[in-house]
C-alpha cells in the first residue's frame, strides 16, 4: 500500500509539473515589440488590447518602465499572489527582475508603455526627486528654469544610470553634455529641432532615441503644446571597468 501511494504522489507531481507554464522570453511575447538595443539597454514598447492579457513571460535583468496614458493592471507573478498596479500617464517605475509575470489590463483602453531592460547589474537603486522604490527620498536638484522654460527633475539614481524627468514649454530650449550615452523617451506627441535651421523631430508618446557619447545636445521644443521626456543617463561603465581589472 506504502508503494502504491508514493507511485501515485509521483505520478501527480509529474502530472503538475507537465501542467506548469511555460515562461517565454520577452523578444517571443507578442505585445512586447523591440524598438532598440545596444551594449546598455533594450528597449521595448508594449500594448496591450482592452481586458487582454500578456503571455507568462520572463525578466531575467533589471528594468524600467514608463506608463503612456493611465494604467490599471494585474500584476501575476508566477508563485505569488495577484497585485494590482495603478499608475498614471508619465510615471515611472522600477524592477530588479528575476521573475516571471503576466499583465491583465483592467481598462476599457490599451495599456501603453515603454520597458527598458538594463543589460547590466544595477547596484544600489535610490531615490531622488520622487519615490519610485523603497526607502527614503534622496538629494532632489531639481532645476526649474522658469525663464528658459524648462524643468528637470532627478527620479532615481542606480550604480549606472541616472533617470531624470524634462519638461520643455512651447520654444523652450535645453543643452545637455553627453559624457557616455544617453537614452530619450518622449512621454507626449512633440517635436525637437538640435540646431537653427534643421528640420524639426517629430515624435510621438513612447518614441525614444539614445544620444552617443561625447555628444553635445541644443534641443529645442518646436510644437505649440510642452513636451516631458524621460532621460535615461549613463553615469559609469561599470562592467567594462569591473572586466579590465581597474579599480
Amino acid at each position: 500500500m506504502k508503494r502504491l501511494f508514493l507511485v501515485l504522489v509521483l505520478l501527480f507531481s509529474a502530472t503538475l509539473l507537465a501542467q506548469a507554464p511555460t515562461a517565454v522570453p520577452i523578444p517571443q511575447e507578442p505585445h512586447h515589440h523591440l524598438v532598440h538595443e545596444n551594449e546598455y539597454v533594450r528597449v521595448f514598447r508594449v500594448s496591450v488590447p482592452p481586458h487582454e492579457s500578456t503571455l507568462l513571460h520572463q525578466h531575467d535583468v533589471p528594468y524600467l518602465y514608463v506608463a503612456l496614458g493611465a494604467a490599471d493592471v494585474i500584476n501575476a507573478v508566477q508563485g505569488k499572489p495577484e497585485v494590482r498596479l495603478v499608475m498614471a500617464d508619465g510615471q515611472v517605475g522600477y524592477s530588479p527582475g528575476h521573475f516571471a509575470h503576466i499583465a491583465r489590463n483592467n481598462l476599457d483602453t490599451p495599456f501603453d508603455n515603454v520597458t527598458i531592460e538594463l543589460l547590466h547589474p544595477q547596484g544600489d537603486v535610490h531615490n531622488l526627486c520622487r519615490k519610485i522604490v523603497d526607502g527614503d527620498l534622496g538629494p532632489c536638484s531639481k532645476a526649474d528654469n522658469a525663464s528658459g522654460g524648462y524643468t528637470e527633475e532627478p527620479l532615481l539614481e542606480t550604480q549606472e544610470f541616472r533617470v531624470d524627468l524634462v519638461t520643455l514649454q512651447p520654444k523652450a530650449k535645453f543643452a545637455q553634455r553627453i559624457r557616455l550615452g544617453c537614452l530619450y523617451v518622449s512621454l507626449d506627441s512633440s517635436e525637437l529641432q538640435d540646431a537653427p535651421g534643421e528640420p524639426a523631430i517629430k515624435l510621438q508618446a513612447g518614441d525614444r532615441f539614445w544620444v552617443p557619447a561625447a555628444s553635445i545636445l541644443q534641443l529645442r521644443n518646436t510644437a505649440p503644446n510642452a513636451g516631458r521626456y524621460m532621460l535615461l543617463t549613463v553615469k559609469q561603465e561599470v562592467l567594462r571597468i569591473k572586466k579590465e581589472g581597474v579599480s
